[in-house]
Formats: C-alpha cells, sequence, structure tokens
C-alpha cells in the first residue's frame, strides 16, 4: 500500500523560505515520477514541480524557477522541496503525488498523465 505524508508546510512571510518534505511507502514500481502540486484558493490544482526515480529529470512551473528546488534521497524514500523567495501567489495546499513513469517527466507533471497516489497535503501560506 503506498502512502505519502507531506510536512513542513507552515506560514512564512513574503521573501521567506520553506522545506517541504513528503516521505514515501510501499513504492515499489520504478522508474517512477514523484511531484508537488499545489491547489490555490479558487484554482485548479497545478504541478510545481516534479522528478524522475533516477533524479535525472526534473520539471519546475514557469513561476518557481529559480526559486524552488527539487530533490529526493531515495536510500530515505524521502522527496523534498525547497521554496525561496516566496510570495503570496505561492500560497495554496502543497500535494505531494507519485506515479509510475511513463512518459517524459514535464509531460506527466503538466497533465499529461495522471499520478496514481496523492497524499494529504501541507497548507504554505505566505502572508505579511
Amino acid at each position: 500500500q503506498v502512502q505519502l505524508v507531506e510536512s513542513g508546510g507552515g506560514l512564512v512571510q513574503p521573501g521567506g523560505s520553506l522545506r517541504l518534505s513528503c516521505a514515501a511507502s510501499g513504492v515499489t514500481f520504478n522508474p517512477n515520477v514523484i511531484g508537488w502540486f499545489r491547489q490555490a484558493p479558487g484554482k485548479e490544482r497545478e504541478g510545481v514541480s516534479c522528478i524522475s526515480s533516477s533524479g535525472e529529470g526534473t520539471y519546475y512551473e514557469d513561476s518557481v524557477k529559480g526559486r524552488f528546488t527539487i530533490s529526493r534521497d531515495n536510500a530515505k524514500n524521502t522527496v523534498f522541496l525547497q521554496m525561496n523567495s516566496l510570495n503570496p501567489e505561492d500560497t495554496g495546499v502543497y500535494y505531494c503525488a507519485v506515479t509510475p513513469r511513463t512518459r517524459p517527466v514535464q509531460v506527466m507533471c503538466t497533465g499529461g498523465a495522471p499520478f496514481r497516489y496523492w497524499g494529504q497535503g501541507t497548507q504554505v501560506t505566505v502572508s505579511s
């Protein structure tokens, strides 16, 4: 049984940083893609960043390029999202998701393939 548990969300001032973690268990399929998705109030959920199981393939949504960094520690079955220079537009619920890799990471992260397993989400609020 696949389980994903997100942590690290919270309230931060504009310009601040947060590090999200996604602890995965029961992921037996490889290759896979793990991604971070966010849903802002009144908006559809969107792919923020994704990474392949080997780590060689990554994707970043345009608005987070240069500010967010995705990484994974396969020995600890954990994926991280380092978020710097946060702004109020980054506010939302951040979800971690994993699925077997069937297409290029960018295609999968932008809606080209459904992610099979999802975490419960962690709230990120950027406000002064």
